[in-house]
């Protein structure tokens, strides 16, 4: 794991508690473990990493992004959605794959839905040209695909 990674992590465990993950618990379903970091707590968190490691191109981020997601806890992956919507003016269109995969991973609306609304929007709304109908095909494709969560990302991005 990254400096940057191991960072967030630590800090997000620090900042738990039972009662909270008790309620976070119910929110995330039986999919994915919980801390029970407020998200107050998951904000500040990669507020402090950012000035921490201020020097973050659009490589870092992104690794950055799919370290915290690659483990199945509620915590992580909300961070990697702060860390994409604070720094989605580095996003590009090709970083649509990824994002993809974050929402067909999701396993609950309160990922998948921040997701599209405070991530793939914003990134969307600032494509222009080319980039912007590359975007627009794989839109189309999430609508047609049998995934809910996708067709429910370009409904919500649609809907913008």
């Amino acid at each position: 794991m990254s400096e940057a990674g191991e960072f967030v992590d630590y800090t997000l465990q620090r900042e738990s508690s039972w009662e909270k993950a008790y309620g976070i618990q119910e929110r995330a379903g039986e999919g994915l473990k919980v801390y029970g970091a407020s998200v107050g707590a998951v904000r500040g968190t990669i507020r402090d990493a950012l000035n921490r490691y201020k020097n973050l191109d659009h490589d870092d981020i992104t690794a950055l992004s799919t370290e915290l997601w690659a483990e199945p806890v509620f915590e992580r992956r909300l961070a990697a959605i702060v860390l994409l919507q604070t720094k989605v003016d580095m996003l590009v269109h090709t970083d649509l794959t990824r994002l993809e995969g974050f929402i067909r991973q999701s396993d609950t609306e309160a990922l998948a839905v921040p997701l599209a609304n405070d991530v793939v929007r914003p990134l969307l709304e600032r494509l222009e040209g080319q980039a912007r109908d590359k975007a627009g095909k794989v839109l189309q494709r999430w609508r047609e695909d049998p995934d809910p969560r996708l067709q429910r990302a370009a409904a919500l991005v649609a809907a913008s």
